[in-house]
């Protein structure tokens, strides 16, 4: 029997490649699992913004997703943008069905340009339906946000975030990132005991499209792997600050990260800087 890892992605489109199953497939090559994406939403999208949002039917979603579990069973599976409720209760059928099967939830909300890619009623059912589900959970501060209801301005309100998003929401444990704070880049990672901090250098450059995909791809790919979630998560925070510090400075507006930026480690960039 193939010992081969194998990681899912449920989560729509990026035609440009930055964001969505296209950069959670380059993530998990990347990080030598194999893996298999079922499409929800076909986004038209690129670095400037979201130009129009195409939800496929129901029906062909579940079809999808037979297909796969049918077939060949992943050792991990992440969720992105699933806009509506009717994609959630049925993402959440076969979750529940698979329990044993570590599930990395990127509440996909709001696009780093801004742009509002799920429907008000649904940013309440996902709390309800997937994130009591969650191995992890991973919303930004926006995300995080909407899912306490309330602004989060400081690191000891992330701190009351994640606490609540665990023992209120339900999800095993949870990083609320805090990528858009002044200072340092510290995201809060609560596993239902302890509070850590994950700090990294903050680098000055609008070129994050992405990141919340590829961050929440590291950790399915190294959950697959076996690895605890503290250790997939800071696998995550090594992978994702070396993508944006090695950016390939590619579009108009918000470029994508660099999949490949963690082999430039200590190497000169393209800028001749290390």
């Amino acid at each position: 029997m193939s010992n081969v890892k194998i990681a899912l992605t449920i989560a729509g489109t990026d035609p440009t490649g930055g964001a969505g199953i296209q950069a959670d497939l380059k993530t998990f090559q990347e990080r030598e699992v194999y893996g298999m994406s079922v499409l929800t939403s076909a986004v038209a999208q690129n670095t400037l913004g979201v130009l129009d949002i195409h939800h496929l039917p129901l029906d062909f979603i579940n079809q999808q997703l037979e297909s796969v579990f049918s077939d060949i069973k992943p050792n991990a599976i992440k969720t992105g943008m699933i806009a509506t409720i009717e994609m959630m209760e049925l993402i959440s059928h076969y979750l529940r069905e698979y329990p044993e099967i570590p599930y990395c939830l990127d509440p996909v909300m709001v696009a780093t340009s801004g742009d509002v890619l799920m429907e008000e009623i649904s940013q309440t059912i996902i709390k309800e339906q997937l994130v009591p589900l969650a191995t992890v959970a991973t919303p930004n501060l926006s995300e995080a946000e909407i899912l306490v209801g309330r602004s989060i301005r400081t690191i000891e309100e992330m701190e009351r975030a994640a606490i609540e998003i665990v023992a209120e929401l339900g999800a095993k444990t949870v990083v609320v990132k805090g990528g858009h704070l002044d200072g340092e880049a510290i995201d809060v990672f609560y596993d239902g005991n302890q509070l850590y901090h994950l700090s990294s250098e903050r680098f000055h450059t609008v070129h994050t499209h992405g990141t919340g995909c590829t961050f929440s791809a590291v950790i399915t790919a190294e959950l697959a792997k076996g690895k605890s979630i503290f250790e997939a998560v800071e696998q995550g925070k090594a992978y994702i600050t070396d993508a944006i510090k090695y950016s390939l400075e590619l579009g108009k507006g918000n470029g994508p990260t660099n999949h490949w930026g963690y082999r430039l480690q200590g190497l000169p960039n393209e800028r001749g800087e290390k």
